[in-house]
């Protein structure tokens, strides 16, 4: 048994040590948000959780590139979006407080709980084409763990964002129903 227990904790240490292309990631991929998610066209039959979607994404996007203000503004947005679509309101409040703040660390917790609910509302959600991943890194909120949704398989941390960018793996991936 603790033979097991010493190969998981090393496979998860080395799955989440990227040093040796910290700095190469950093200056390539968390410059902008422009490259996360890129290209990746995901479409939801109901245009209100299409909408939850683009926003959360970008919400993801910016603190994978460590840009508070920008996602405290992205927050803003997602916020609005959840208002709109009943049963969220819950969900929104938890939106509203990484808006109201510009401390990444504030931003990144609430992003936990924020996770967890849209996480809930996509898998009931219809996926027409693309695919949605739920993704999850073992270290994060101090090693209780961490989920988010990217539509991109390559994964992007944003609970750590370019000290530990590559840390995770996909759960899930949702996709249409055939």
């Amino acid at each position: 048994m603790k033979k097991y227990l010493g190969i998981a904790i090393l496979s998860t240490m080395i799955a989440c040590t990227n040093s040796a292309h910290k700095g190469e990631i950093a200056s390539d991929s968390t410059s902008s948000t422009e490259n996360i998610d890129a290209g990746v066209k995901v479409e939801l039959a109901d245009p209100k959780i299409e909408k939850i979607y683009a926003s959360y994404i970008t919400v993801k996007n910016e603190l994978v590139a460590a840009n508070a203000k920008a996602a405290q503004g992205a927050a803003a947005a997602l916020s609005t979006a959840l208002k709109a679509f009943e049963g969220c309101e819950n969900t929104a409040l938890i939106s509203d407080k990484i808006a109201a703040t510009t401390d990444i660390k504030v931003q990144r917790k609430e992003f936990t709980a924020l996770s967890s609910d849209v996480i809930a509302l996509f898998k009931h959600a219809e996926v027409k084409t693309g695919a949605i991943y739920v993704q999850h890194c073992p270290m994060a909120n101090n090693g209780d763990g961490g989920d988010w949704l990217s539509s991109d398989k390559k994964i992007r941390n944003p609970y750590y964002g370019d000290e530990m960018l590559e840390c995770g793996a996909v759960l899930e991936e949702l996709t249409a129903k055939k």
